[in-house]
């Protein structure tokens, strides 16, 4: 078995996750909140923190080529007028 179990993306959207949904639920916790109520604030804060994360870090590109950045003046409207 040569590949990974988890691509580095992956890996670092779950840990970014599960870092967030640990704070709330240690924070929520330490408000006086109780255990019970802070490990369900930290499973949340988790799961939205998945798709926060998902979003945030660049995906990978799929077909090798380089993306152009924005303002490259590769656009519509760049050098015409």
């Amino acid at each position: 078995m040569d590949r990974p179990l988890l691509s580095l993306r992956t890996t670092l959207v779950f840990l970014l996750a599960s870092l967030a949904g640990a704070a709330a639920g240690a924070l929520t916790a330490y408000a006086g909140e109780g255990t019970p109520r802070g490990a369900l604030a930290g499973l949340a804060a988790a799961g939205v923190a998945v798709r926060f994360f998902d979003r945030l870090v660049a995906a990978e590109p799929d077909d090798g080529r380089p993306h152009r950045a924005a303002g490259d003046g590769g656009g519509e409207g760049a050098g015409h007028g």
